[in-house]
């Protein structure tokens, strides 16, 4: 399964560029567009800042919207002759799971690339591993919420639109794009329960040395969110019918 999801984004040429279309242009329109407003406020630099939450956007997108091949597969019948195999069905949500976190760590990685020819600049490059490896954490979470969502749909459509009803709010509730120090206090406690906000900012911390909860708090929230969804991914993908 693992190996599958690997297999079929390599061969997806059009499918690596279109992904890569929508990080480069909040980059350029917000990185450009309000970088002179964000340093006048004694902030540093925009791009800097707006990075590591373009990145978390890239891999969010990415690693949700993978539950859709569940639904597809089952539509199309290959669901069914993957349930037949003498293996778990925990082992089998297990490998299509990692395959798009694997797969939107990747795209990740083309996204932090593509930043450093924009103006980004790491305070460490030896840190860029272990913010890769925060990459691969934020997409097994996020590639488990979207397996456990599509095992309780059948329908393509209302899987897309119950996902962007998910996406943006946890994507624009984040601080991706603000810092959360200058928010009102609502937005603050909105952004303390969502995962995706402790993603980003234990990557500003690697990458750019800025962090608003602490690296600690940070991988603690994750590993919790990540065991969360992965037991109720198993649990509710154990009990698919087709």
């Amino acid at each position: 399964m693992w190996l599958r999801e690997i297999k079929r984004f390599s061969r997806s040429k059009s499918r690596i560029i279109g992904s890569l279309m929508q990080p480069l242009l909040f980059l350029i329109s917000f990185g450009y567009g309000f970088g002179a407003v964000f340093a006048a406020a004694g902030q540093g630099s925009y791009i800097n800042f707006l990075a590591p939450g373009i990145i978390g956007m890239s891999i969010i997108f990415t690693s949700i919207f993978n539950g859709m091949q569940v639904i597809w597969d089952r539509q199309f019948g290959f669901l069914k002759e993957t349930l037949v195999a003498p293996v778990p069905r925990i082992a089998i949500m297990f490998g299509r799971t990692l395959g798009g976190a694997t797969v939107a760590m990747l795209q990740g990685c083309i996204v932090l690339l593509m930043t450093l020819f924009i103006g980004f600049h790491p305070v460490s490059w030896i840190l860029i591993v272990p913010a890769i490896l925060i990459m691969l954490f934020i997409g097994t979470l996020f590639s488990a919420l979207g397996m456990m969502v599509a095992s309780l749909m059948r329908d393509m459509q209302g899987f897309q639109l119950v996902m962007n009803f998910l996406v943006m709010p946890l994507f624009f509730l984040s601080g991706a794009l603000f810092p959360l120090t200058s928010v009102p206090q609502v937005l603050q406690w909105i952004a303390a329960i969502d995962p995706l906000s402790y993603g980003i900012d234990a990557m500003r911390a690697l990458l750019i040395n800025s962090t608003h909860y602490g690296l600690t708090l940070d991988l603690i929230v994750l590993t919790a969110f990540t065991l969360l969804f992965l037991s109720l991914g198993s649990y509710f993908f154990s009990k698919i019918q087709v």
